[in-house]
C-alpha cells in the first residue's frame, strides 16, 4: 500500500484540527492521523513548577525524531505505537496508542512545516490562517474545557509565549504550503479543496482515493 501523507499546520486554536477531523469523517478508515500533540518530551523530570513555565510552542519542545520514526513505520506499511501524552502533567502517560498505515497518513501540528525532517515525508501542505483574537477564543475554551487550564493561565501563556513563538515559527510556515485556508471559511469547501489535492497526488502516483 502506498500512502499519501497531508501536513495541517497552523496556529494553535487556527482551525486545523477541526479540519483533520473532517477529513477523518470523510476519508474513514483511509485516513492514520498523528497528532504533533503527543510528541512533547517527557517532562517527568521536573518538578510541576519548573514544567509550567517551559515553553511548549518552541520546536524544541517537540520530540521530532520519534514522529518521524513512527512516519516512517507507517510509510512502511508498519503500525506506530505513540505515546499519550497528559496535558495537565505534562508528562507522558506511560501508555501508548496505536495507530496502522492507511491510504492516507495526516500529520497535525501548529510546527509540522517547520521541520524540513517532515516536509521531505509530506506529498500536500496545508496551512489553516486565523486572526490572533480568534485563536485566543478558541484555545481559552480548549485549554479550560479539556487539559484543566485556568483561563487566566491560559491568557498569560499566549501572551508570553503563543503570540510571540507564532510569529517566529508558525508564520512563517505558510510560504511551505501548498494551500493557504481560511480557518473561519467554510468546513465542507475547505475539506473539498484538500481531499481534491490529495485525490491529485495519488492519482499521479499511481494510488487512488475514494
Amino acid at each position: 500500500m502506498q500512502s499519501t501523507v497531508v501536513g495541517v499546520v497552523g496556529g494553535s486554536g487556527a482551525g486545523k484540527t477541526t479540519l483533520v477531523r473532517g477529513l477523518v469523517d470523510r476519508l474513514g478508515s483511509d485516513a492514520s492521523v498523528l497528532w504533533f500533540d503527543e510528541y512533547y518530551h517527557d517532562l517527568v523530570h521536573l518538578s510541576p513548577a519548573d514544567r509550567a513555565v517551559v515553553n511548549f510552542d518552541h520546536p524544541d519542545s517537540l520530540d521530532v525524531d520519534l514522529l518521524v520514526a513512527h512516519l516512517g513505520d507507517l510509510l512502511a506499511g508498519r503500525s506506530a505505537e505513540v505515546p499519550v501524552y497528559d496535558f495537565s502533567t505534562h508528562t507522558r502517560a506511560g501508555r501508548t496508542r496505536r495507530v496502522e498505515p492507511g491510504p492516507v497518513v495526516v500529520v497535525d501540528g501548529i510546527l509540522v512545516l517547520a521541520f524540513p525532517a517532515i516536509r521531505r515525508c509530506l506529498d500536500v501542505s496545508v496551512f489553516v490562517d486565523a486572526p490572533a483574537e480568534v485563536r485566543l477564543s478558541r484555545r481559552l475554551d480548549r485549554d479550560v474545557r479539556e487539559r484543566g487550564r485556568t483561563p487566566e493561565s491560559v491568557r498569560a501563556q499566549f501572551a508570553a509565549t503563543v503570540a510571540p513563538m507564532h510569529e517566529a515559527f508558525v508564520s512563517p510556515c505558510s510560504e511551505f504550503a501548498d494551500l493557504v485556508l481560511d480557518g473561519q471559511g467554510d468546513l465542507s469547501a475547505n475539506l473539498d479543496l484538500v481531499l481534491d489535492r490529495l485525490a491529485a497526488v495519488a492519482g499521479s502516483s499511481g494510488g487512488q482515493l475514494d
